[in-house]
């Protein structure tokens, strides 16, 4: 058995941090999996305790996980993560700072073997309505959906390090697996795959310009990536209001294992699974 825990989309906050933490010291997982949109909003202060965090990473983060290592030992699970488009890119030196120092491994665009099997990680998403583009591509083609911003446009918090005007998920997504057999591959996306219970928007009856918007908002080329190579199971978040609109949290796509952790109520969703047997995966939602 190999026990592990999903978890995304926290935004800084504090209580869903320290509930996870106490949760980890109670039940621990071999395998920690954060997906992205993990920080504060930039413009927000967060306080923790009496003391006021200025960087998130340094100040909060890497702190409270070298304080986890101290407390669990050996017990202290491989940890991995990526970042979703709330975070600024800006602050990915910060992440990769950390793993350095042996808090986490930050897997965007990464492939690590892990025991038996293989951990990747993908943290951009597809052009959406919001103005920060550091995670964004272009999703299979240059089409952008009705009331979407290209990521051409809007702002950036550093200068793109990749190809994002003829870039796509869809060829990152086929140079990330080179054709290699991922059938033992665990993957962690923040984007949710087009078209299924996990990427529902609440976007019913919503038009612009008199053309109504898809209430799916995740990405076709992820979900082509999963029923064309059938990877063991992948982890997603961004839509956190898809679970309550569809009542489901999980998907069969094939002989793939998909999730959404992501909420949109105040509490922590975490989804425990076992690497050898990912059907007997649960989500249990917390109090903080």
């Amino acid at each position: 058995m190999i026990k592990a825990f999903f978890v995304t989309d926290l935004h800084g906050k504090i209580g869903r941090y320290e509930r996870l933490f106490a949760e980890m010291l109670n039940d621990p997982p071999q395998v920690l999996f954060l997906g992205g949109d993990l920080l504060p909003h930039r413009l927000r202060p967060v306080q923790w305790g009496d003391e006021m965090i200025e960087n998130f990473v340094e100040d909060y983060l890497s702190k409270r996980f070298l304080k986890l290592k101290e407390k669990m030992r050996n017990n202290y699970p491989e940890v991995f993560l990526i970042m979703g488009n709330d975070d600024a890119r800006s602050e990915e030196q910060y992440f990769i700072d950390g793993a350095h120092h042996g808090h986490w491994q930050y897997i965007h665009q990464k492939s690590i073997p892990y025991k038996d099997f293989i951990v990747s990680g993908y943290a951009y998403i597809p052009p959406s309505p919001f103005q920060i583009k550091d995670w964004e591509k272009y999703d299979v083609s240059r089409y952008v959906d009705p009331g979407c911003i290209s990521p051409n446009e809007g702002f950036r918090t550093v200068d793109p390090p990749e190809d994002i005007e003829h870039g796509t998920i869809a060829k990152d997504l086929e140079l990330l697996v080179k054709e290699k057999d991922t059938s033992r591959t665990v993957f962690l996306f923040h984007s949710p795959p087009y078209r299924t219970l996990l990427d529902r928007a609440a976007l019913d009856g919503v038009m612009f310009e008199h053309v109504p918007l898809d209430v799916h908002v995740g990405s076709i080329a992820i979900k082509r990536f999963i029923e064309k190579y059938q990877p063991l199971v992948t982890m997603h978040g961004h839509i956190h209001e898809s679970s309550r609109l569809t009542g489901q949290w999980r998907e069969r796509i094939g002989q793939t294992f998909a999730f959404n952790a992501a909420i949109d109520t105040p509490h922590l969703s975490l989804i425990k699974f076992d690497f050898n047997d990912p059907s007997s995966s649960e989500r249990i939602v917390l109090d903080i």
